[in-house]
This record gives structure tokens, C-alpha cells and sequence, in this order.
């Protein structure tokens, strides 16, 4: 199993096995939605914030 480093607070965030680009995780930590955005190298970055659009 492989971790990545939070990038809001710096915890190791363990990814499961299979863990493939754009699975979302989330930090034990500090509760940040992270979003896997490449393999090699191990890359996370902050998941996007999904906004209603309301019908438009």
C-alpha cells in the first residue's frame, strides 16, 4: 500500500490497493478531500469543490 502526503496539513494518506488517477481520498487528519492525479510519480492535490450550477 502507498501513502501520500497531505497537501493541506502534511499526514501520510495511505492509498488502497488498485488506487487509480481521479479516486478521491480523504485525509485522517484534518478531513481534506483529496483528489490521486497521477501515479508516477504519486501525486495528490485538494479535490476540486463541486458547486451546484442550479439547472443552469
Amino acid at each position: 500500500m502507498s501513502e501520500a502526503m497531505c497537501v493541506v496539513c502534511e499526514a501520510a494518506v495511505k492509498l488502497p490497493d488498485g488506487c487509480m488517477e481521479g479516486e478521491l481520498l480523504v485525509c485522517g487528519d484534518c478531513g481534506t478531500e483529496l483528489e490521486v492525479v497521477s501515479l508516477d510519480p504519486l501525486t495528490v492535490e485538494e479535490a476540486p469543490q463541486v458547486q451546484e450550477d442550479w439547472g443552469e
